[in-house]
């Protein structure tokens, strides 16, 4: 797959990225997930992104693809309180811990990037989750930290001196970012990340989708249906059902500073028409247009923020 520059971290990145949440929440079988990623990194994809808070996602990363470790940039996010690591939830003792704990169960000596998992505004003003990850990098356990999140916090983490990346939503149902979080990004060259690039399937009614998702599903759910997109009418015809997942995934990666969407899937030929779509490049400007045209015309007071 063709590499872009990850913003000023100095990797060059594939526009899919594995997303490890999935595997961890449905306890997939590791043969499974060691397939799904093997075929991953054959195909040129090199972004792995998990979490301390996905339950087993590190360590089935780990065990599967550790011995291919200088293939892949790998990110993972803390800051949640674990049972297994001392401290209270964002402060230093704990994401410290955490980032020890990733390195044990992803088998590397160091993480190429750590988010801070959705802290709040608030959190992040106080500064020591930044300063615990700032320690981190300067001991050479990370290599650039960062933040996941959405809206007032992701931009404001944009600003920090500190913060090399940012992991945030951007898809056909959730637009906010690109007008509040993706220009500060730009603006100071981070890497970029899009988490929930296919909108869970959006298309879907919420009770199709796994029970892992949260609210955000059924949300995105409602909102397309108010957007009231139709492929065929994008220039996807065919079956809607096949249309629907390229059409979002190449939506996503169509905005400028957008270098890595990351998808979440436990079935491997999910996998491959992933690669297959993000391959096709951006969607026509046109079509971009028509698609942020109905999110602004469905949702005139701007309520609908990012999902965090």
């Amino acid at each position: 797959m063709t590499k872009t520059p990850f913003g000023k971290t100095g990797f060059s990145v594939s526009p899919l990225g594995f997303g490890g949440a999935p595997v961890g929440y449905l306890k997939t079988d590791q043969d499974r997930v060691a397939r799904i990623l093997n075929m991953l990194l054959d195909s040129g994809v090199n972004l792995l992104d998990t979490a301390a808070s996905y339950p087993g996602s590190e360590q089935l990363i780990g065990d599967t693809v550790g011995h291919r470790r200088k293939e892949y940039v790998l990110v993972s996010k803390c800051g949640s309180t674990l049972e297994d690591v001392p401290g209270n939830a964002w402060s230093k003792q704990l994401i410290l811990g955490t980032v020890d704990r990733a390195l044990r169960q992803l088998k590397t000596d160091r993480l190429d990037v750590m988010l801070l998992h959705s802290c709040d505004l608030s959190t992040l003003k106080k500064g020591e989750a930044v300063e615990a990850l700032v320690r981190a990098r300067e001991a050479g356990k990370i290599r650039f930290a960062g933040y996941s999140g959405d809206n007032e916090a992701a931009a404001y983490a944009a600003e920090l001196a500190d913060i090399a990346v940012i992991e945030t939503s951007v898809n056909i149902a959730d637009q906010r970012n690109l007008d509040t979080v993706l220009p500060v990004c730009r603006k100071n060259n981070l890497g970029v990340l899009a988490k929930r690039p296919i909108a869970n399937a959006a298309w879907k009614d919420a009770s199709e989708q796994p029970g892992f998702y949260g609210n955000y599903a059924s949300e995105y759910h409602s909102r397309l249906k108010r957007m009231k997109l139709n492929p065929a009418e994008l220039g996807f015809s065919g079956d809607p059902a096949e249309a629907w997942p390229e059409l979002a995934l190449r939506f996503t990666l169509s905005h400028p500073g957008v270098h890595c969407a990351i998808i979440g899937t436990t079935n491997p030929e999910n996998a491959r028409a992933n690669i297959a779509a993000a391959e096709k490049g951006p969607l026509p400007s046109a079509i971009v247009e028509k698609i942020r045209a109905a999110f602004r015309a469905a949702d005139p007071q701007a309520k609908w923020t990012g999902q965090t």
